[in-house]
């Protein structure tokens, strides 16, 4: 035993000395040591591995034999570190030199170069031995780590979220799950350091991603173009309109073309074969609204949708949700304040329409994401602790602190003074839709009002009047109020009937020019359209009860066909 033990480790220490006596720089040069040293060792294998096998043979039978193999083992393993550790330092150092700058390109020839060596490892480890050691992917772990030792340093100094999610795609999708799952048997000392510096870079990427939402969105001061509604979009439709024009000026230009060309050869049949089809139908339009060109968006929107996509296949679900639910809450704060320095600078309808598209695009953009952005929050309630408290302390309760009685102040608080753990939860997704619910109310109130405001507030005089009657005080006559002579609900009616069909036309246009889509206009302006219908039937209704026919003459109300002809622009 003690000679079998001799030759091999004798056999490998030599196979060492002679490589790094045959060059004394063979182990710091690249170029050539790997091949060198893969090459003398698979060489040298069948010297030894007739004896190992015995040895492993013997293994089950003796635990002297088991020691042996392991010395052996370790002696391998030595002699392999000996050779490859400084090489692979070398190897490291010469790649982070030439992409120093480029991360990305960094880790994959960092991560291939490793690969590499410990498939090679393992292949030449067979060539020795027929039983696998754990020792083995111990040794594999230790030269990994001198790559992440390297590697380390240069990503805590990363800033930009665009690398760092790209290095999680890396890592997470080409090294771990394309290399490392299909070959654990080699790749599994790798696949451990693969999914430290994973864990790293994520870690990294999370934290850039809350100083990003504070500064970048929460915290974005926008500029004078980003605030520029309507102007810009008025601007993006007479471009667009303007290429429509061209196109159909080119549209044509060929179809008299090809006229042309049909009466000099009528029996020709060259004439559709000859030419592209596609160039002679006019090809339709897209309806693309200038608000839904991704260019076109506010920019805490474009940075927030753009966030979420790069975090959503990087890190875990449940870390997506938190950071979600942080970066949601952020825009739609930033799209509040947007909106209200666009109705300080503008009027108050582009303010509402602003913040209805952003967040129907805020809505639209988050219903691919296949997770759920709710998140549980824990909190700790101490009022009945506050309430115990301050009923121990009254005056009253001081003389019953030291009863022995159950009737104690101290046993008292003690049960009834414990905190209380509450959980509540935050959905993201209800948040953007309870502030597109809210911005849709205000926008039907605020139009209500624009359009019939002085006749609901006549119509709140009448019922406040009648109800008076009604509760047993005294008993008016509407006509005879100095605010409801006829003359004066004429001069009501045909103001408002002026002022609907003065601005109708300016909201409806603003309607189509953010959204841009009939349906959504339609079901936006339907509550307007039917508050409208409603306070010209009340109107009527009362006109008909308490006026004569003279008086509604002078009123001269329009009738509902008048009123519902001036709203069909609307449907």
């Amino acid at each position: 035993m003690y000679l079998m033990k001799t030759y091999t480790v004798n056999t490998l220490q030599n196979l060492s000395i002679q490589l790094t006596k045959r060059d004394p720089s063979v182990i710091s040069n690249t170029d050539n040591a790997f091949t060198l040293f893969y090459v003398k060792f698979r060489a040298a294998a069948p010297k030894v591995r007739s004896l190992i096998e015995q040895i492993e043979q013997r293994t089950d039978k003796s635990p002297e034999y088991q020691q042996l193999l392991s010395e052996v083992h370790q002696c391998y393993l030595d002699q392999r570190a000996f050779l490859l550790g400084p090489s692979i330092a070398s190897t490291i150092v010469d790649l982070t030199s030439q992409s120093n700058k480029d991360h990305c390109a960094l880790v994959r020839s960092g991560c291939a170069f490793l690969v590499h060596v410990c498939q090679d490892e393992h292949r030449l480890y067979n060539e020795f031995f027929t039983k696998p050691t754990t020792k083995l992917d111990e040794l594999l772990v230790k030269l990994c780590t001198l790559w992440y030792d390297v590697f380390r340093p240069l990503i805590i100094h990363v800033n930009h979220l665009e690398t760092l999610a790209e290095l999680c795609g890396i890592l997470k999708n080409e090294m771990l799950e394309d290399h490392a799952q299909n070959n654990m048997e080699q790749l599994g000392a790798f696949s451990t350091v693969a999914k430290q510096m994973l864990e790293d870079v994520q870690e990294r990427l999370m934290y850039r991603t809350h100083i990003y939402i504070q500064t970048d969105i929460l915290g974005y001061k926008p500029a004078a173009g980003d605030l520029a509604y309507p102007d810009k979009l008025e601007m993006m439709e007479q471009i667009a309109q303007s290429l429509k024009d061209e196109q159909k000026k080119l549209h044509a230009a060929a179809d008299s073309s090809l006229a042309e060309v049909q009466l000099e050869d009528p029996d020709s049949e060259n004439v559709i074969k000859s030419g592209n089809p596609d160039v002679l139908k006019s090809r339709p339009q897209s309806s693309i609204s200038p608000a839904d060109l991704h260019g076109m968006w506010y920019p805490t929107v474009r940075r927030t949708l753009v966030c979420l996509s790069k975090l959503y296949r990087c890190i875990d679900r449940m870390v997506f949700q938190g950071l979600s639910q942080e970066a949601l809450f952020a825009c739609i704060q930033s799209l509040l304040g947007a909106a209200d320095l666009i109705t300080k600078n503008k009027t108050l309808t582009d303010g509402q329409l602003f913040l209805i598209k952003h967040l129907l695009i805020l809505r639209e953009q988050i219903a691919p994401f296949h997770t759920d952005f709710a998140i549980k929050e824990v909190s700790l309630d101490l009022k009945k602790t506050r309430d115990a408290a301050f009923k121990m302390l009254n005056p009253r309760s001081v003389p019953r602190l030291f009863r022995l009685s159950s009737n104690n102040s101290i046993l008292e608080f003690l049960l009834e003074g414990s905190p209380e753990i509450k959980e509540h939860y935050l959905d993201s997704k209800k948040e953007v839709d309870r502030n597109l619910k809210s911005a849709c109310e205000k926008f039907i109130q605020y139009q209500t009002k624009l359009f019939v405001g002085h006749l609901e507030e006549f119509m709140t005089k009448v019922s406040a009047l009648k109800a008076m009657g009604h509760q047993g005080g005294p008993k008016y006559s509407l006509a005879q109020q100095p605010w409801a002579q006829p003359a004066k609900i004429n001069d009501l009616v045909a103001s408002t009937y002026k002022t609907i069909k003065g601005k109708l036309p300016v909201t409806l246009r603003s309607l189509s020019l953010y959204l841009y889509n009939k349906d959504t206009e339609f079901v936006l302006f339907k509550p307007v359209r039917s508050n409208i219908q409603q306070t010209f039937q009340k109107l009527q209704g009362v006109l008909q009860e308490d006026f004569s026919g003279e008086d509604l003459q002078i009123i001269a109300c329009p009738s509902m066909d008048q009123v519902n002809l001036l709203l069909s622009a609307s449907n």
